[in-house]
């Protein structure tokens, strides 16, 4: 099992949750990590920052896909993986198509 966290500084690590080792850091989000999910599959991670939602693959750490809005706060995947919900600073939810 594997577990990943957001922080402030515009990364999101993965460790395994059996030993604690890390096993992939994403860098490159556009400001502070507001929100991290899990695709239901485990297969994808969809974090939200300043002004995107980017989905990255848990595989091997590449992007799969970004949207732009506003400040994310929040994500969540539908049950069956097909799509994304994003909450932010203005109050609005956007639903996207996970590609």
């Amino acid at each position: 099992m594997r577990n990943a966290h957001g922080h402030w500084y515009s990364t999101v690590q993965v460790w395994n949750a059996g030993d604690g080792g890390n096993v992939f850091t994403y860098h490159g989000l556009p400001g502070s990590v507001g929100a991290v999910a899990w695709s239901p599959s485990g297969q994808r991670i969809a974090c939200g920052s300043d002004q995107t939602v980017q989905v990255w693959n848990a595989a091997d750490g590449g992007n799969v896909f970004t949207y732009s809005g506003y400040h994310v706060n929040a994500v969540a995947w539908s049950p069956n993986g097909q799509r994304i919900a994003s909450g932010s600073d203005d109050g609005t939810v956007q639903v996207w198509e996970a590609k």
